[in-house]
């Protein structure tokens, strides 16, 4: 990243703090009154489910059938929160609920079980592989913080299921959805390096470490970008690239060197890690905005604050809040939800959203910020 975008990046962040001066736990109380105003908009009671939007005219018809609750990924970015939220205090039980909702969407079909990312008694849909990778991430990340045995029994499940669209088209790499063999993403190689480690991580058995490092090695040539962040996809038919170029992608390449490092103890990871921050900063944040969804950018933040365990620099951290503050500041309605795309109010942003003030609540709580 060059000197004046940094600067640019810098004054940004004064100007931001000089204009949106915070009270102390502001961040805990964002994410308190976001916690409310989610149950009371989004969840149906009575169903016992999530609502996908909060206006019914905005709900989609796909195959013939009204998909009034949630997709799956949705209770993807409020699994990830809720453990985030967890950690905070540890006394909350967001989880187990969670998860008790998300068996309606499980699909036990071989060749192996994993959620499909509709209800399943409400005519289910499709099974991504990046779906339930980020289960599988999350459960994880509980594991480690619970020792629970049902967590890592989750995220095994999830391994499993995720390496069903593994082959050596391409020479390698997962595809992104059961079924559909048109092209391999960022999206479902980069959490499932992050799935394979922490699978490495729990266990230590070398199997996993070298099925991360295949995936992880095939992303990098195939997918990276000049600049260092990372593509979209790469077309099975033809070899050619969408260089859409998304926040969540680069997080998850980023996050997963600094496991590697912490694995390995390879310093040439935690190098690429920096690098990888070092170009995403700019991209995303040099505007004082986010460039994508908010739960695109809780996947990044969550590669700068693992990063922050080994590089204190928080120049990341702060360039992330520029556009938090952003956000807070000017995209919230009277409902206390945000208008994040086009005026949609839809839950995984919500989720998305949840999750990077319970990030800042924890930094704010450990005075990080």
């Amino acid at each position: 990243m060059n000197k004046k975008g940094l600067l640019f990046i810098l004054l940004s962040v004064f100007s931001s703090s000089l204009l949106f001066s915070k009270e102390k736990d502001f961040y805990k109380k964002e994410l308190q009154s976001l916690q409310a105003s989610i149950q009371k908009n989004f969840y149906d009671q009575a169903a016992g489910y999530y609502l996908i939007v909060t206006d019914p005219s905005q709900r989609e018809t796909k195959n013939g059938y009204l998909r009034e609750y949630t997709y799956f990924w949705s209770l993807c970015a409020m699994y990830q929160a809720a453990n985030e939220i967890e950690k905070l205090d540890p006394k909350e039980n967001l989880m187990e609920p969670l998860i008790a909702n998300m068996a309606d969407y499980y699909n036990s079909a071989p060749p192996k079980g994993g959620y499909t990312d509709y209800i399943m008694k409400l005519k289910p849909g499709e099974r991504y592989y990046d779906d339930n990778q980020w289960i599988g991430i999350t459960a994880l990340d509980a594991y480690a913080r619970k020792k629970k045995k049902s967590d890592l029994a989750l995220g095994k499940s999830m391994y499993d299921f995720m390496m069903t669209g593994y082959n050596q088209v391409l020479g390698g790499g997962i595809y992104w959805k059961e079924g559909s063999l048109d092209s391999k993403n960022t999206c479902s190689n980069g959490p499932g390096v992050l799935v394979a480690l922490q699978m490495y991580q729990a266990t230590k058995k070398k199997a996993y470490l070298d099925t991360a490092l295949k995936i992880f090695n095939w992303t990098n040539t195939k997918l990276r970008s000049p600049a260092g962040l990372y593509y979209d996809n790469i077309r099975t038919t033809d070899g050619s690239l969408d260089k859409t170029t998304l926040s969540y992608n680069t997080g998850t390449m980023l996050e997963s060197n600094v496991y590697l490092y912490e694995l390995t103890g390879d310093k040439k990871y935690l190098t690429a890690a920096n690098e990888i921050a070092d170009s995403s900063l700019l991209f995303f944040y040099g505007n004082n905005k986010f460039r994508d969804g908010y739960w695109f950018n809780a996947v990044l933040l969550r590669g700068y604050q693992h990063l922050l365990k080994h590089n204190k620099d928080t120049k990341y951290i702060k360039g992330f809040q520029s556009a938090l503050d952003n956000a807070l500041n000017n995209e919230k309605n009277e409902l206390g939800l945000f208008n994040a795309k086009k005026g949609v109010q839809n839950l995984v942003e919500h989720g998305g959203m949840l999750e990077i003030l319970a990030r800042f609540a924890w930094l704010e709580k450990e005075k990080i910020l």
